[in-house]
């Protein structure tokens, strides 16, 4: 049986999911995600692998909600800011998930300049609050 608070709150996060607002998940403080081998001014030739890391947090598979879990994001030649931070990550060629908690991707890019930032994102690909970003870096594709 629900107690009264408990309805209340389901009904307040349904109201906020039907009106296009999202609740953000928070993150763990120090949490930072990162590339653990591919430096900002790097030049690669395509395709190349790059590894992902994280450390205060844990990796798990989309759609897990447990405290201090999630997934990455690459973000490629974009940036999210702003709202986008309070949003669902966009799933196209510029944002690329890694729903299953990979920690590696190749990729194959056009030559020329390039730049990657690593999104950590909650159990529905939302990214956490505060956000838990890479640095971005920027490359060269041979």
């Amino acid at each position: 049986m629900l107690h009264k608070s408990g309805i209340i709150g389901l009904s307040a996060f349904f109201i906020a999911f039907s009106a296009g607002f999202v609740l953000a998940t928070p993150s763990t403080p120090g949490a930072t995600v990162y590339f653990s081998d591919l430096k900002d001014g790097e030049t690669v030739k395509s395709p190349f692998t790059v590894h992902f890391g994280i450390s205060g947090m844990s990796l798990a598979p989309a759609g897990t909600a447990l405290p201090g879990t999630g997934h990455h994001h690459l973000v490629i030649d974009t940036k999210l800011d702003g709202e986008a931070l309070k949003q669902p990550i966009p799933l196209d060629a510029q944002h690329l998930h890694f729903g299953k908690a990979q920690t590696e991707a190749t990729l194959t890019l056009t030559q020329g300049k390039h730049t990657l930032q690593l999104v950590l994102g909650d159990g529905m690909h939302v990214p956490f609050d505060p956000p838990v970003v890479s640095a971005p870096v920027t490359i060269t594709v041979e």
